[in-house]
């Protein structure tokens, strides 16, 4: 399970595969505490959550959150395997940056990433990513699908479902300008799959 949550503020999964994400300027409460956001997508590894948990009530078996940071902002992502973990961190750097529920999954991309261990490779899955958004085709994805995740070789192929970012149609919230390897963690254990990613905008 994740960290205890830094928000009191409750959360349902969704029943679609799609994200339940915020524009990025409502991320936080005026508190400044993280709100969480979740997504429902089946474990490609470790198989489904429980259901029932009192935890459920804010932390869903997927998603991801905005923790407050001094410069930039820090991703944590979680899910009932690493694999959804990597997903919600790609998800919630997309996030960060549009409103996904005004984007549709109307194009595929795919990305391949490598790297020498969890961490590196976590980094160079979402830097994937966010060059495919900051150049052509501008891509913006509201679903991530990893289809092959490689611990042997640390390496990932993954499809993004989405769109080609559109200012008519996709409200801006705030670029992401890189990702950064400060304070990157990555957890994988049996009742623990989480990462945390400071992004830099």
């Amino acid at each position: 399970m994740p960290s205890p949550a830094l928000s009191d503020h409750e959360v349902s999964s969704t029943s679609s595969p799609g994200v339940t994400a915020a524009a990025a300027d409502s991320v936080t409460d005026g508190g400044g505490d993280a709100l969480p956001h979740s997504t429902s997508a089946d474990s490609q590894e470790d198989g489904s959550a429980d259901e029932g948990d009192a935890d459920d009530c804010i932390y869903p078996a997927a998603g991801y959150e905005y923790l407050d940071h001094p410069a930039d902002v820090q991703i944590h992502a979680w899910g009932t395997s690493l694999t959804e973990a990597y997903e919600q961190a790609a998800l919630a750097m997309f996030g960060y940056m549009t409103d996904l529920d005004t984007v549709e999954a109307c194009d595929t991309q795919e990305v391949t990433a490598q790297g020498h261990d969890l961490e590196s490779l976590l980094f160079h899955f979402l830097d994937e990513f966010l060059f495919m958004f900051s150049a052509e085709p501008f891509f913006v994805a509201s679903h991530v699908e990893i289809v092959e995740f490689d611990r042997v070789q640390f390496r990932i192929r993954a499809r993004g479902y989405g769109e080609s970012f559109d200012l008519d149609k996709h409200p801006q919230g705030t670029e992401v300008k890189a990702i950064t390897y400060s304070n990157l963690q990555v957890h994988d254990h049996e009742d623990q799959h989480e990462v945390f990613v400071i992004v830099d905008i």
